[in-house]
């Protein structure tokens, strides 16, 4: 009995802690938007920043510090940049569990984008691979603004001679996650049978296409309206999902790239080869932790079936942004793009992604 209640004792004190510890991490998480307007003299450029979790209504266009490029860095005018659910999942702070990392009450990087595409202007001193005038396109927080400084070993790539800015900076985290899911998740091989829920988007244009330079026979679900265009980049097959339930088809697939995740895990299931692979790179946002039980069930399910069920995180990093622009420069792949904003537009054009109707990318033009 005296050995339950030192457990109980001990377990309450955990607890506490452990919640004093959150209180005191949430009400000290801070960042530096008291700092911006007394540092920012002189030599400035204008950014979205974002000083509290919100709607696309926290985002505000001011003028900030233009940054230098250290030894190893780049600094690249930004021509374009493009938007991905990661921007407004980080906006708003959801799922909440992503705030550990970001921040619990208030971000902690204040600049929001990833993707661009541009000019370097400088370079530091130990740079070798880059010199000023070379247009580039690659993945750097910060991307909605008129510079990023970015390493020269991380992911920036010389930009494919035959790309626009705008269609080289709808590039980096959709094709990167499209090419990864399919390559190494789900060692796609030539003649298989891949289907892409969710083909009209960023990351389905660009895995479409990819599957398709792997030789693979590929199917396409999407709605109505984009049921053409996904067979214009390259389909064998395309589902209109108003009309037809591919889990509820007779035909099977060797890989499956989910990027909406608007089926149960044994529904689609049944739509695999027992041997059949199911990636998921998407998924329904909540605002705790989903997709994140979804993920824990794909892990669980894998246990028990022939299927491999698993989500994954794209990891964007220079070798796989040069794969692509050969891919891009020999005209295998090519970026679809639904519509274009000006930096002061960010808001308007996060606000749009959100609502999850958007064919192919987003881009932003920085004038």
């Amino acid at each position: 009995m005296k050995v339950l209640k030192r457990v109980a004792w001990w377990s309450a004190g955990a607890i506490l802690l452990l919640l004093l510890a959150g209180l005191i991490a949430y009400w000290s998480s801070s960042n530096t938007c008291y700092e911006r307007k007394t540092v920012a003299r002189g030599n400035l450029m204008k950014a979205i920043v974002y000083c509290e979790y919100g709607s696309p209504d926290v985002l505000k266009l001011e003028d900030i510090e233009k940054p230098t490029p250290a030894d190893d860095q780049v600094l690249v005018r930004v021509r374009a940049a493009s938007v991905n659910p990661l921007d407004w999942h980080y906006m708003r702070g959801t799922p909440y569990v992503m705030r550990l990392d970001a921040g619990l009450r208030k971000p902690k990087v204040i600049r929001l984008g990833v993707d661009f595409a541009g000019t370097v202007e400088a370079v530091g001193g130990n740079v070798k691979r880059f010199r000023p005038g070379d247009e580039v396109f690659g993945g750097r927080t910060g991307a909605f603004a008129e510079y990023v400084t970015v390493r020269e070993d991380r992911a920036v790539a010389l930009k494919p001679a035959n790309l626009t800015f705008e269609q080289a900076a709808s590039v980096p985290i959709a094709a990167i996650t499209a090419l990864q899911g399919l390559r190494d998740k789900g060692e796609i091989q030539a003649g298989q049978k891949v289907l892409i829920n969710g083909a009209s988007g960023g990351v389905g244009t660009f895995a479409v296409q990819i599957a398709k330079s792997f030789g693979a026979e590929v199917t396409g679900v999407c709605s109505t309206r984009n049921v053409d265009m996904v067979r214009s980049i390259g389909a064998d097959r395309v589902i209109d999902y108003t009309r037809e339930d591919f889990t509820k088809s007779a035909q099977r697939y060797d890989l499956m790239i989910d990027t909406v995740g608007n089926h149960s895990l044994l529904e689609c299931r049944r739509a695999l080869n027992p041997k059949g692979r199911y990636i998921m790179v998407g998924g329904p946002a909540g605002r705790w932790i989903d997709p994140g039980p979804r993920a824990l069930n794909a892990f669980v399910l894998s246990r028990f079936v022939s299927q491999d069920m698993r989500m994954f995180l794209a990891e964007l990093n220079k070798e796989d942004l040069t794969i692509l622009r050969d891919l891009l420069q020999s005209g295998k792949v090519t970026p679809v793009i639904d519509r274009h904003y000006r930096l002061s537009e960010v808001p308007e054009a996060i606000r749009y992604v959100e609502e999850g109707h958007a064919r192919g990318k987003v881009v932003i033009t920085v004038e």
